[in-house]
């Protein structure tokens, strides 16, 4: 038996081993060419398991391994692209992308750089990682690290770009009922790029928010969300594994959701009860992601190491997005996104936080797209230490905002723990909602962020809520929290249009003054509004049905007739329309077209890229494209709103 001499001595032993290899000297690539090539690397040596590796600027080293060995870290001040010829798997504890070489970059910006930026390629845009092949990227953790930082993917004023083979959709709804014991799905419409092997869910339609008379205190104690394997697919049907144990809703407007979890690019930690992995950009970086896996990353209660975080970018990654995106079982949130304006999240699938789950950070980010995604199970848990927000009590909201001069558009949230929409700002002894803020034109200064009124906030949904729905700044005085009254004024109102709410215990509740709800369906809950501060709002198509205790809970003031709608509120759109380029072309006979997305507070009269006229793909220009010349080295959008404001 081991004395404790030994065992004292075994555990110096390994600290100084993991001393030696931290100190190692890097193994640098000579040339260009495969990673299984001697010839690429100094010493002609392939780098083996616990390598310092160093891809030397002006070199593109094509990875094309599928290594279970894991390396140290790479550092990357040239380009390392994953092979699209095969499959290719990468075990890694620091992947950092620009930057200096030491073993940190969790708190750095961009920093200077040779003509060639820093670039990690798991696929491009227009060339992603092709169907029938895999590329994995697994997060481990190595002997000497801090757990609280590694293994991790840090982008330091580098581009990181993650693109796998497209789907048609990634979520979208039922399309006919589904019965307890039922292995077949009918989906809203066909599908492309879903295939036997898949991982899906098919989301809760019934609150489980108690059994018996005993509530539950989170969904993960009690849930009717599925997960499932594909074993067929046809057209807008597919064949599930094993026969689903619940019933799932399907009547009319009111539907569940089939999500596909599986993509073919995938970052991952390698071993979760050890370390969780975690990514993030830093300012000056660049980069997009496009149908990518990112599975059981987030560190459980540890700021700032996220599944995926854009770190204080601000406006510097303007152009880039999450599109199509898988980022589940997360031990801290999906997507954040702190300090970092005008990025576009667009079909996303958030399934599992712990933590809230599509989140802003610190009630600074302005003009950020959230289009179409859907977020299943954020699930509760404590303050984060040293969080910007002190009253954030990051219980569980598929999407949380602190300023909501931000879009959110045709999102579903489903079954979480405290909210699905959740927008607050408050003041207290510890905190100033008076924020440095970027106007449209760029110019910062300070603002009561409690006054600024939404982008765009329309065709939302929010079901099986066990707790709070949609809730606007909002919160009693009993609950504690609220925005005191404070809001945006009648003519910059907050906005709501077109959202539903079903299966849910309150529906919609808000203490800010200066709200416009224009159309908003209400169906089988237990609250419809709750608490409601009447001050200058304005309702118009609120329909509450189906609303088993109160359709009009405690409210403060009175209510304006709907006739007389939008009195009292006297709205303008004096912003102009926000744009935001999200991808270009290949060059062929001489021409590129040119992708975006515009967002405006009200309807988008034209976008024009270099003078040319874009074609609306989405009404109001929520996604455009356009063809110019592929000789041209800048792009110049002029956007025009039917107010006459143009940017």
């Amino acid at each position: 038996m081991p004395t404790r001499r030994n065992f004292i001595a075994a555990l110096s032993a390994g600290a100084l081993a993991s001393r030696v290899q931290a100190d190692a000297p890097f193994i640098q690539s000579a040339r260009s060419g495969p990673w299984s090539s001697p010839s690429t690397w100094v010493g002609n040596r392939v780098p083996g398991g616990g390598s310092k590796v160093s891809i030397n600027a002006k070199h593109t080293v094509v990875y094309d391994r599928e290594s279970e060995d894991a390396i140290r870290m790479i550092h990357v001040t040239g380009v390392l692209t994953f092979s699209r010829e095969r499959n290719t798997r990468l075990d890694v504890g620091l992947l950092k992308i620009g930057g200096d070489t030491t073993e940190d970059g969790f708190n750095m910006s961009a920093h200077a750089h040779s003509d060639v930026r820093p670039t990690v390629e798991v696929g491009s845009a227009n060339d992603p990682i092709p169907a029938g092949r895999t590329a994995l990227i697994r997060l481990a953790y190595i002997d000497g690290h801090d757990k609280e930082s590694f293994p991790s993917i840090v982008c330091c004023g580098g581009k990181f770009d993650l693109h796998g083979a497209p789907l048609s959709r990634t979520w979208l709804k039922l399309g006919a009922q589904v019965k307890k014991g039922d292995t077949e799905i009918t989906l809203e419409e066909p599908v492309t790029g879903w295939k036997a092997g898949d991982r899906v869910i098919v989301t809760a339609t019934t609150r489980q928010n108690k059994v018996g008379k005993t509530y539950k205190p989170s969904v993960r104690d009690n849930t009717q969300t599925e997960e499932r394997i594909i074993q067929a697919v046809n057209g807008d049907k597919i064949t599930l594994n094993e026969p689903l144990a619940f019933n799932h809703f399907c009547k009319g407007d009111y539907r569940g959701e089939v999500a596909n979890l599986s993509r073919n690019v995938v970052v991952e930690s390698a071993d979760p009860s050890v370390a969780r992995g975690h990514t993030m950009y830093h300012h000056g970086s660049a980069g997009s992601i496009s149908y990518a896996e990112l599975r059981h990353l987030g560190k459980n209660g540890v700021l700032g190491r996220y599944s995926l975080h854009y770190h204080l970018v601000r406006n510097s990654m303007r152009g880039s997005s999450v599109i199509g995106a898988s980022i589940w079982n997360s031990g801290n949130r999906w997507i954040t996104v702190h300090g970092t304006d005008y990025m576009v999240i667009r079909d996303c699938v958030g399934y599992n936080s712990v933590g809230h789950g599509f989140f802003l950070e610190d009630g600074t980010e302005v003009f950020n797209v959230f289009d179409r995604n859907l977020a299943v199970q954020a699930t509760g848990t404590k303050p984060l230490p040293e969080q910007v927000l002190p009253f954030d009590h990051n219980d569980g909201a598929g999407f949380w905002w602190g300023n909501s001069r931000n879009t959110f558009t045709r999102n579903v949230a489903c079954e979480c723990d405290e909210y699905g929409f959740r927008g607050d700002i408050q003041k207290t002894a510890k905190f100033s909602p008076e924020l440095s803020v970027p106007g449209p034109d760029g110019v910062r200064k300070r603002v009561d962020v409690r006054t600024l009124s939404f982008v765009r906030f329309e065709d939302n949904e929010s079901h099986t809520q066990r707790r709070h729905a949609f809730n606007l700044q909002g919160l009693d005085s009993q609950l504690k929290g609220g925005c005191d009254g404070v809001g945006p004024d009648a003519k910059h109102p907050y906005v709501i249009k077109n959202m539903r709410v079903w299966d849910a215990h309150w529906a919609f509740h808000t203490l800010s003054p200066s709200v416009m709800v224009d159309q908003f369906d209400v169906y089988h809950a237990e609250y419809g509004t709750w608490n409601q501060n009447y001050d200058h709002h304005s309702y118009r198509g609120m329909k509450l049905s189906d609303v088993t205790i109160d359709k009009d809970f405690n409210p403060k003031g009175t209510l304006a007739k709907e006739s007389d709608f939008p009195n009292p509120l006297t709205p303008v759109d004096d912003l102009p329309p926000q744009t935001v380029i999200t991808h270009v072309s290949k060059p062929v006979n001489g021409k590129v077209i040119v992708r975006g997305t515009t967002s405006d507070c009200g309807a988008v009269k034209s976008v024009h890229v270099n003078g040319q006229l874009a074609k609306a793909l989405r009404p109001d220009f929520a996604e455009w494209e356009v063809t110019v010349d592929a000789s041209t080295k800048k792009f110049v959008v002029r956007s025009e709103d039917v107010a006459g404001n143009v940017a």
